[in-house]
Protein backbone atom coordinates (compact mmCIF):
# COMPACT_ATOMS: atom_id res chain seq x y z
CA UNK A 1 0.00 0.00 0.00
CA UNK A 2 1.19 3.23 -0.77
CA UNK A 3 0.57 6.38 1.58
CA UNK A 4 1.67 9.93 0.71
CA UNK A 5 0.59 10.96 4.68
CA UNK A 6 1.56 7.69 6.39
CA UNK A 7 2.39 9.80 9.52
CA UNK A 8 -0.51 11.16 10.05
CA UNK A 9 -3.00 8.20 9.52
CA UNK A 10 -4.60 7.17 12.13
CA UNK A 11 -4.15 2.85 13.51
CA UNK A 12 -8.42 2.73 12.33
CA UNK A 13 -7.98 4.30 8.74
CA UNK A 14 -4.46 2.14 8.38
CA UNK A 15 -6.87 -1.13 8.93
CA UNK A 16 -9.66 0.28 6.65
CA UNK A 17 -7.30 0.75 4.49
CA UNK A 18 -5.61 -3.31 4.94
CA UNK A 19 -8.85 -4.44 4.28
CA UNK A 20 -9.86 -2.79 1.38
CA UNK A 21 -6.81 -3.69 -0.60
CA UNK A 22 -7.47 -6.94 0.49
CA UNK A 23 -10.89 -6.55 -0.83
CA UNK A 24 -9.23 -5.29 -4.23
CA UNK A 25 -7.24 -8.30 -4.06
CA UNK A 26 -9.69 -11.01 -3.62
CA UNK A 27 -12.16 -9.55 -6.27
CA UNK A 28 -8.84 -9.80 -8.55
CA UNK A 29 -8.65 -13.13 -7.51
CA UNK A 30 -12.21 -14.12 -8.36
CA UNK A 31 -11.93 -12.27 -12.18
CA UNK A 32 -8.47 -14.33 -12.79
CA UNK A 33 -10.19 -17.41 -11.80
CA UNK A 34 -13.16 -17.01 -13.78
CA UNK A 35 -10.69 -15.92 -16.38
CA UNK A 36 -8.66 -19.33 -16.71
CA UNK A 37 -12.04 -21.60 -15.82
CA UNK A 38 -13.47 -20.26 -18.74
CA UNK A 39 -10.54 -20.66 -20.93
CA UNK A 40 -10.02 -24.12 -20.12
CA UNK A 41 -11.33 -27.22 -22.04
CA UNK A 42 -10.43 -29.67 -19.48
CA UNK A 43 -13.92 -30.16 -17.55
CA UNK A 44 -11.77 -31.29 -13.95
CA UNK A 45 -9.23 -28.38 -14.23
CA UNK A 46 -12.43 -26.23 -14.51
CA UNK A 47 -14.57 -27.94 -11.84
CA UNK A 48 -11.23 -26.85 -9.43
CA UNK A 49 -10.52 -23.42 -11.03
CA UNK A 50 -14.48 -22.22 -10.26
CA UNK A 51 -13.81 -23.93 -6.65
CA UNK A 52 -11.11 -21.87 -5.95
CA UNK A 53 -13.01 -18.65 -7.39
CA UNK A 54 -15.99 -19.61 -4.96
CA UNK A 55 -13.52 -19.82 -2.01
CA UNK A 56 -12.12 -16.29 -3.11
CA UNK A 57 -16.21 -15.08 -2.85
CA UNK A 58 -15.87 -16.33 0.64
CA UNK A 59 -12.81 -14.38 1.69
CA UNK A 60 -14.21 -11.10 -0.12
CA UNK A 61 -17.38 -11.09 1.63
CA UNK A 62 -16.00 -11.28 4.82
CA UNK A 63 -13.51 -8.39 4.23
CA UNK A 64 -16.51 -6.72 3.38
CA UNK A 65 -18.58 -7.73 6.07
CA UNK A 66 -15.30 -6.53 8.31
CA UNK A 67 -15.30 -2.95 6.84
CA UNK A 68 -18.92 -2.62 6.89
CA UNK A 69 -18.90 -2.72 10.53
CA UNK A 70 -15.87 -1.00 10.67
CA UNK A 71 -17.28 2.30 7.93
CA UNK A 72 -20.18 3.19 9.63
CA UNK A 73 -20.96 5.74 5.67
CA UNK A 74 -20.49 2.72 3.96
CA UNK A 75 -22.45 0.46 6.30
CA UNK A 76 -25.34 3.01 5.84
CA UNK A 77 -25.13 3.02 1.59
CA UNK A 78 -25.09 -0.55 2.00
CA UNK A 79 -28.32 -0.69 4.30
CA UNK A 80 -29.94 1.47 1.99
CA UNK A 81 -28.92 0.10 -1.40
CA UNK A 82 -27.60 -3.61 -1.33
CA UNK A 83 -30.78 -6.25 -1.38
CA UNK A 84 -33.48 -3.82 -2.71
CA UNK A 85 -35.51 -4.35 -5.36
CA UNK A 86 -36.49 -2.18 -8.42
CA UNK A 87 -34.21 0.19 -10.74
CA UNK A 88 -30.73 0.64 -10.02
CA UNK A 89 -31.37 3.90 -10.83
CA UNK A 90 -34.11 4.27 -8.21
CA UNK A 91 -30.99 3.83 -5.40
CA UNK A 92 -29.23 6.47 -5.84
CA UNK A 93 -29.25 9.96 -4.40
Amino acid sequence: MDYNERGNISAKTLDLNRARQSLIEEFQAIMWYDERADATSDKELKDVLAHNRDDEKEHATLLLEWIRRNDKALAKKLEEIIFKNGKLEELWD
